[in-house]
């Protein structure tokens, strides 16, 4: 063997131990920077992105936990829109979902809050994404009824108002196992005889709202959260829709104001709890 086929030989055992020329090694290095660059910026737009699990920018308020007996409404009155209570207890309502995207990006903002909701659930849309209804229930919020189709009951016969609700009722059922105890009316179109024959009948009362930011219209983020917080009163149910993005891109805001003034979340059910203890200043307000 010759010296230049020796020399080789040995080259070819080094690149097989690992040890490259210096042009590799620098390319390896490369390589190996891209990787744990790319992995930092994964790992900021996790934090960042809408769909991860909340702002970095600063550390929301906590909603305390508040031990209120939920789901008895025995006794309630057909219908409310806010509850006359002396004590800065609030009902925060989302309407029309869940919505695959935005639905998420609201439970992970209510999540880092401790905040429970009532969710007014579309049936069609619970039978497409029932794991988020799963979701919901697993993190303490409540679920409504908002029919079927989300028509206008104030323009159905009574057989059709009562297969909108049941077949609404039917699923989220299926999808939980937990049965709902309160419908609200989509548009808030029902008449007073609808309210007495659903109580009547589902045990339902109505739930309507006494703040309503028109999120719907999209007025923008700024203009939702404004509306919200000037709005609040104790007692106040609070009516919003969880798919528009405008609208859950203004919760934080709403929320983190709504906390900083001293006002406390719970479910519908456990406001209505609130009053059957009799702790109000004037009955509850029925529409």
């Amino acid at each position: 063997m010759t010296k230049t086929t020796r020399i080789f030989v040995v080259l070819i055992a080094l690149q097989g131990f690992g040890f490259s020329g210096c042009q590799t090694m620098a390319e390896k290095a490369k390589e190996r920077k891209a990787r744990e660059d790319a992995s930092r910026r994964a790992a900021m737009a996790a934090r960042t992105s809408p769909y991860g699990m909340g702002s970095i920018t600063g550390t929301p308020g906590r909603n305390p936990d508040v031990y209120i007996p939920r789901g008895n409404v025995s006794g309630a009155s057909v219908s409310y829109s806010k509850v006359n209570i002396r004590e800065p207890y609030v009902a925060m309502t989302f309407d029309d979902g869940p919505h695959p995207v935005q639905t998420p990006r609201l439970l992970n903002i209510l999540a880092e809050r401790n905040i429970k909701a009532t969710f007014y659930v579309v049936g069609s849309n619970v039978r497409s994404h029932p794991e988020i209804l799963r979701r919901m229930i697993n993190e303490g919020h409540e679920i409504g009824n908002h029919t079927r189709t989300h028509a206008y009951l104030n323009k159905l016969p009574d057989s059709q108002v009562r297969a909108e609700l049941s077949s609404c009722h039917s699923s989220i059922l299926a999808a939980t196992g937990i049965p709902p105890k309160t419908m609200r009316p989509p548009y808030g179109a029902i008449t007073s005889r609808q309210k007495s024959w659903i109580y009547g009948e589902f045990k339902y009362p109505s739930i309507l709202w006494s703040v309503d930011p028109r999120d719907w219209q999209r007025p923008g983020s700024g203009v939702v959260a404004d509306r919200i917080v000037s709005g609040t009163t104790n007692g106040a149910i609070i009516l919003a829709h969880d798919i528009h993005k405008p609208t859950i891109d203004a919760m934080e805001r709403a929320l983190d104001r709504l906390l900083a003034k001293g006002f406390r979340f719970v479910t519908v059910t456990q406001l209505l709890e609130l009053e059957r203890r009799g702790n109000l200043q004037t009955g509850a307000q029925a529409q």
